[in-house]
C-alpha cells in the first residue's frame, strides 16, 4: 500500500496539469484531481500490478471529468496554459506571451475531443496507446483526432477561422 502511495504521488503534478487544461480553473481542476485520487485508492484493488499507474490514472479522471460534465456538474470553460501548476518553459519576451495566449485561445476553440488528444499526445506526451486507453476510444481515432486537432490549431494559429469539424467515434 505504501509503495502504491508513493507511486501516484509521483504522478499527481501531471494528474493536476491535464485536470487544469480540462477544466480551465485551478480550483475545479484540484476537486478532480482530488475525486480522481479517491476515486483510484478506493479502487485500489482493480489496479493490476506492473501496468502503467499513470495511465489507468488518467482514465479515472477522464472518466470522472466527463461524469461530472454529464451531470452538468462542471462547464467546460477552455484551457488556459498561463495558472500555476504547468511547466511550459517561457523566455522572458512579450512576444512569448502573446502566443501562449494565442494557443490558450485556439486550444479553447478546438472540440473537445481534439482538445483531449492533442493534450494528452502534446502535453502528457503519452503514447497513442495510452491515450487510447485512458479515452476508451481505438488508437486509430486518437490518430485521427490528434491530425485533424492540430490541423485546426495550425489554421487557427495562422489566424483562419477554424470550420466545424465531422467528428467520427
Amino acid at each position: 500500500m505504501a509503495d502504491f502511495a508513493a507511486q501516484v504521488a509521483q504522478h499527481v503534478p501531471r494528474l493536476r496539469r491535464y485536470a487544469l487544461a480540462l477544466t480551465g480553473d485551478r480550483y475545479r481542476a484540484d476537486d478532480l484531481v482530488q475525486d480522481t485520487l479517491e476515486r483510484g485508492w478506493s479502487k485500489f484493488h482493480l489496479w493490476r500490478a506492473g501496468s502503467d499507474l499513470r495511465a489507468w490514472l488518467f482514465t479515472i479522471m477522464h472518466n470522472t471529468f466527463v461524469n461530472q460534465l454529464r451531470q452538468g456538474s462542471l462547464r467546460d470553460s477552455g484551457v488556459p496554459l498561463d495558472e500555476q501548476g504547468l511547466e511550459v518553459p517561457v523566455r522572458a519576451a512579450q512576444e512569448d506571451a502573446l502566443e501562449i495566449r494565442d494557443l490558450e485561445a485556439a486550444l479553447a476553440r478546438l472540440p473537445a475531443e481534439y482538445r483531449e488528444v492533442v493534450l494528452l499526445v502534446g502535453l502528457e506526451n503519452l503514447r497513442y496507446e495510452e491515450t487510447a486507453q485512458v479515452l476508451g476510444i481505438p488508437v486509430g481515432t486518437v490518430m485521427s483526432r490528434l491530425s485533424r486537432g492540430r490541423e485546426q490549431l495550425r489554421r487557427l494559429m495562422a489566424g483562419g477561422a477554424s470550420p466545424s469539424p465531422k467528428l467520427v467515434k
